[in-house]
């Protein structure tokens, strides 16, 4: 499967952007979905995970209320909503699905997520 970010960019503090992550090559749906960040300097770190369903979700303590992951397994689309963006939220962010038979899983651990697509730069201005 092969993974398209997208939607990163400048935004100021307080501010929203939406990140889409479109999967092609395979059925998204076969797959748990999680977003991970990257800040310079930094560990990777996750930010978001939702089941292969999508009525099971997890999100990392710093971004809890005010970043929402949705999927439309129509398009074969991830999005991660992030709203009241801070300067701290500034990364490379990454989609990566985790292949599971489970539809109601979800997993915040970097293992097992056997494909990543490319980051997509987010920048929070102060």
């Amino acid at each position: 499967v092969q993974l398209q970010a997208s939607g990163g960019g400048l935004v100021q503090a307080g501010g929203s952007l939406r990140l889409s992550c479109a999967a092609s090559g395979r059925i998204l749906s076969t797959y748990a979905t999680g977003w991970f960040r990257q800040a310079p300097g930094k560990e990777r770190e996750f930010v978001a995970g939702i089941s292969r369903g999508g009525g099971s979700t997890i999100y990392a303590d710093s971004v809890k209320g005010r970043f929402t992951i949705s999927r439309d397994n129509a398009q074969n689309t991830v999005y991660l909503q992030m709203n009241s963006l801070k300067p701290e939220d500034t990364a490379e962010y990454y989609c990566a699905v985790h292949e599971t038979r489970s539809y109601s899983s979800t997993y915040s651990s970097s293992e097992g997520y056997g494909y990543w697509g490319q980051g997509t730069l987010v920048t929070v201005s102060s």
